[in-house]
């Protein structure tokens, strides 16, 4: 019912709006899939208040845009904008909307657009850029820091019980460091810059970063000692390593050309150093230290804009870009700390923050996921971490307020869990997540659900982090209990389902699920219809290979193939295209059905356009019983061409067989068996890898049919802890029911 009325509202809506008798193009939705996409549409309840609209550039390139926004068919707002998008700095009242766009120069109106207001649409205002400047302008050094965060001599009983732990935790990294860390030179890195991406080059830029990082955390890090204690040794310690990046030539190895990330970090650890040293940098009036290192800033930062900035915001029309997402947010905060001290500031300011902050992020909907993988969603929240609390304290605008932020902290709540030992999906997947930067972000939410994260996460926090926090921590005041978020979770704009057996235990089975509307697109794999299994936290069905650099020989080859993941090939491996630039995004997948009850989730994807017109369908169906901690698995498929198909599964330990052929994982105490319960004749077969990393074990099995057919299915049970879960198949009556424990399960007939 709900789906059959909204075409009749969006239609009653459209026919308020007064056309004028004016020719309507729909120019704001390119057919190219990494353009940026018109929104908001298809009258979906925005999850922020004010949202932001964006649009495909029109072809005349005009200098500006007009919006207008309609309420139950009547003019409410109209807004310029000189780019392809607007945040409006005001709140909608609640209700109906529709929207379009033009150019200035023309009366050329996009096809009208609708989108829903509702009570519960987060508000989250961003001031027009004027009054943002202003509010930084007033606000003396050190901006990045909380302003009534106290010198420790002043800290009252109760923050000295919350946070002296994590000064003396500070103290003694600075102190540590101050001997055993070496100070960067240009000599380190001896080769020439080249363009042709070799694995030295690769190996030397990831060389660069390595020395760069810690030394930039040794500056902020004495820096935030000083301001803290008033140490002259913390001083001492922030311009010996401020002058050693201030040295290096801007247009040497650690240039923006040759490593760009290295150079933005250079700049902003700078920039921080210099707001949080802030008088401390001139000694008897003489300024000459300080103004050597703006100079670096502005000489580093000028490249950074000048690359975000080339016609006329790259990102604007083409967001799908995750490195250049990451350097908008260092020139974001760069920017907003060096207002008033270096001229050109302004206008990076004006071109990155609200931008920034009204586009973040295109990795997933406004409900927070990421598809990239949680391994890169990590890195997002160590970035985070960095900038968003400084911009937060120097402008008011708080990134942790905005929809998008308070989804993704569930996100890192339903797929990295406390305890579980890798990340899942993507670049990445097989490293061991580092949990205090999943720590820190949840920290800044005020919910059950995040204490209950927080409370349950061993690892310390970072240190910095929470010393340069507001206090106390928006965590620290939750005064009801701690509570798990639920035990399924359904992310659509990314296309994962999380299914726990149950989340609040650290015992738990975890089973993740992805069809993803993002396909093998950048970071992401070929693993549409993929799944994952913990016990425990431990991998016990697992992704393989692992990620040496991008676009390495492994990366193309197997890492992320679909014969590398728990997911359909045929013909000896033969899997989702993921090749091309553009195309990736388009070959993807989708989640057609989610539903979750205490007693059994259900998810049902479809993978077929990944397959780019190699099959003609591939679905797959999972059940979790969660009585009996066993899932089914019901893989469909069909190809206009015979084909072998085959159904692949991994482990980070070995795939046993026995004497009566049933087959086994067991991982560090934990164990799994996979029971095929063939509808046609199939085999199970060992293949072979890369060689895996050092000291780590992947083995790789595979069910292959014995004949080439047209279509067919597989269908599977997983035996969480090798129960003998009993399980019964009745075909009788024309009707496919699985009995697994006490759960009756109806499956689809065989295609």
């Amino acid at each position: 019912m709900k789906s059959s009325k909204r075409p009749l509202l969006r239609s009653a809506l459209l026919l308020l709006l007064p056309w004028c008798g004016v020719a309507q193009a729909d120019w704001v939705q390119a057919t190219d899939p990494l353009v940026i996409r018109a929104l908001p549409d298809n009258l979906q309840t925005q999850a922020q208040n004010p949202p932001t609209f964006s649009w495909s550039r029109h072809a005349s390139a005009p200098p500006g845009y007009v919006i207008q926004v309609f309420l139950n068919g009547v003019l409410n707002r109209s807004y310029n904008s000189n780019r392809n998008w607007y945040l409006p700095p005001r709140a909608l009242p609640v209700g109906s909307y529709t929207w379009r766009v033009r150019p200035s120069t023309s009366q050329e109106w996009s096809t009208p657009r609708s989108f829903v207001i509702a009570s519960n649409s987060q508000l989250f205002e961003v001031p027009e850029n004027l009054a943002l400047r202003n509010t930084v302008m007033r606000k003396a050094r050190p901006r990045a820091m909380p302003s009534g965060l106290k010198p420790f001599s002043s800290w009252s009983a109760a923050m000295r019980a919350d946070r002296q732990a994590a000064l003396t935790s500070l103290a003694y990294e600075v102190n540590y460091y101050v001997g055993s860390l070496n100070t960067v030179s240009d000599s380190e890195w001896p080769l020439p810059p080249s363009k042709i991406r070799t694995a030295a080059l690769v190996a030397q830029q990831a060389n660069i970063m390595q020395r760069v990082n810690p030394n930039a955390r040794q500056l902020e890090g004495a820096a935030t000692m000083y301001r803290l204690t008033g140490q002259q040794s913390y001083l001492d310690e922030a311009i010996r390593r401020g002058d050693q990046f201030a040295a290096l030539d801007v247009n040497g190895p650690t240039s923006f050309a040759n490593q760009d990330m290295g150079s933005r970090m250079i700049a902003q650890s700078l920039m921080k150093a210099i707001d949080m040293l802030a008088g401390a940098l001139v000694v008897n009036g003489d300024t000459t230290r300080r103004d050597k290192w703006l100079s670096v800033v502005a000489s580093r930062t000028r490249d950074l804009y000048a690359d975000l900035s080339a016609g006329g915001g790259r990102l604007d029309q083409l967001p799908f870009d995750s490195h250049a997402a990451t350097s908008m947010a260092f020139l974001t905060l760069t920017s907003t700390l060096a207002l008033g001290d270096i001229p050109e500031a302004a206008a990076w300011f004006d071109f990155s923050f609200r931008a920034f902050v009204s586009s973040f992020s295109v990795w997933s909907g406004p409900e927070g996921g990421f598809a990239n993988g949680t391994a890169y969603a990590e890195y997002e929240a160590d970035f985070a971490l960095q900038i968003w609390p400084a911009l937060a304290q120097a402008t008011g605008v708080n990134m942790f307020d905005k929809p998008w932020s308070r989804g993704f902290a569930q996100f890192l709540m339903h797929f990295v869990p406390p305890g579980q030992q890798t990340h899942v999906f993507g670049d990445g997947h097989e490293n061991a997540p580092e949990y205090r930067f999943m720590k820190g972000f949840a920290s800044r939410y005020a919910t059950p659900q995040a204490a209950w994260y927080v409370k349950n996460l061993s690892r310390p926090d970072d240190v910095l982090a929470t010393l340069q926090a507001p206090y106390p921590l928006p965590v620290a005041t939750v005064t009801a209990a701690a509570t798990a978020p639920a035990n399924a979770a359904y992310y659509p704009s990314i296309g994962w389902t999380a299914m726990h057996s149950n989340l609040a235990d650290n015992g738990r089975t975890s089973l993740y699920f992805k069809a993803s509307p993002y396909g093998s697109f950048n970071h992401s794999h070929g693993d549409q219809n993929g799944f994952v299994l913990f016990s425990g936290g431990v991998p016990l069905l697992t992704e393989t290979g692992w990620y040496d650099w991008y676009d390495s020989p492994m990366w193309n080859t197997w890492y992320r193939q679909s014969k590398s993941h728990n997911a359909l090939t045929f013909d000896g491996g033969v899997g989702q295209v993921v090749e091309g630039y553009a195309e990736p995004l388009s070959r993807n997948g989708r989640i057609n059905a989610f539903s979750t009850t205490p007693a059994l989730d259900y998810v049902e994807g479809d993978a077929t356009a990944a397959y780019a017109g190699l099959l003609q369908s591939a679905t797959r169906k999972i059940w979790y019983v969660r009585g009996s901690d066993t899932a089914v698995i019901l893989d469909q498929f069909a190809s206009a061409t015979p084909r072998v198909f085959e159904w692949n599964f991994h482990a980070y330990a070995p795939i046993v067989t026995d004497a009566a052929g049933n087959i086994s994982v067991s991982n560090k105490g934990r164990q799994v068996c996979v029971v095929p319960l063939a509808t046609t004749a199939q085999r199970f077969e060992r293949r072979a890898g890369p060689p895996p990393q050092s000291g780590m074990v992947e083995d790789h099995g595979v069910f292959v049919k014995a004949n080439a057919a047209t279509s067919g299915e597989f269908l599977t049970v997983i035996d969480v802890g090798c129960k003998g879960t009993a399980v019964t198949l009745d075909t009788s009556n024309g009707l496919r029911k699985l009995v697994v424990g006490a759960q009756t399960l109806t499956l689809p007939l065989p295609k």
